[in-house]
């Protein structure tokens, strides 16, 4: 029997269990919840939007198994709107969906309406529940960028494979949930060995209009990059964006760092 935390209520008409819980028995990568009984709004509150929260804390995409089995009966109001809001604001967040259920109303509402969303969505039996796990475990792996805020509310952002339109759609999605509650980025670190380019054009447009949309917001860009275009990248920021760029060397990541994070009197203080 799969391991589960679960987080609902105890039906009392019927003694059994309404909840959504987090199924711990999928493989690393995937993130899979089961519905159970009559799901709430309360069920989202507490599983779903944890784990979307948590994804965007760690720069990573979701790649999510949706389980309805054949103790699920319904959702409340509540829950479908909780739904909706929720997946309309993290939808950029994901890498995958798959639904596993018997239930006709939702197999076919899903496939009519995944050709809407923004990443691929399949649907599969009660008994194909091991086939939409290998699904979901052979979509491609690594995004191009994975970011993360340090302690000093600096974002770092690793540059490892060409870059996907994916990475700065979930790039744009922590930046904006940040700029909702603050000013401006202090500072940004590009760490990145060498530029591997972009995996198509709409990716390259993509960063673009992610440049123009948020650099009048960052005080500081600091590239830490051993790459021998890097050394020209700075002077030619400084034409596109507002922020003050220093170019720092791939392994020099904690000074840049520092670089980043430190604030204009502290800056002033370290060159006295």
């Amino acid at each position: 029997m799969p391991a589960a935390v679960p987080v609902g209520h105890r039906s009392m008409r019927t003694g059994s269990t309404d909840m959504l819980e987090r199924a711990e028995d999928a493989p690393a990568g995937i993130d899979a919840v089961k519905a159970t009984g009559t799901v709430s709004k309360h069920d989202y509150e507490t599983v779903v939007e944890p784990l979307i929260d948590a994804a965007r804390r760690e720069g990573r995409r979701i790649k999510l198994l949706y389980e309805m089995g054949p103790d699920f009966r319904s959702f409340t109001p509540g829950a479908g709107w909780e739904d909706f809001k929720v997946g309309l604001g993290a939808m950029r967040l994901f890498e995958g969906c798959a639904l596993v259920t018997d239930v006709g109303w939702i197999r076919e509402s899903t496939r009519m309406m995944s050709f809407l969303m923004p990443c691929p969505v399949r649907v599969y039996g009660n008994e194909e529940r091991a086939q939409a796990l290998h699904w979901l475990a052979s979509l491609p792996e690594g995004p191009g960028i994975s970011h993360r805020f340090t302690e000093s509310q600096v974002l770092v952002v690793d540059v490892v494979q060409p870059l996907r339109k994916a990475d700065f759609d979930a790039l744009a999605l922590t930046v904006d949930g940040w700029l909702s509650t603050h000013d401006e980025l202090t500072g940004v670190v590009i760490h990145v060995r060498a530029f591997p380019g972009w995996e198509n054009i709409g990716s390259m447009i993509r960063h673009v209009r992610f440049v123009r949309d948020h650099h009048r917001k960052v005080r500081k860009i600091a590239l830490a990059a051993d790459s021998k275009v890097a050394a020209v990248v700075p002077q030619l920021a400084n034409h596109f964006v507002q922020a003050e760029v220093r170019r720092f060397g791939y392994d020099e990541l904690e000074s840049a760092v520092a670089w980043a994070a430190a604030s204009p009197d502290q800056q002033a203080a370290g060159a006295g």
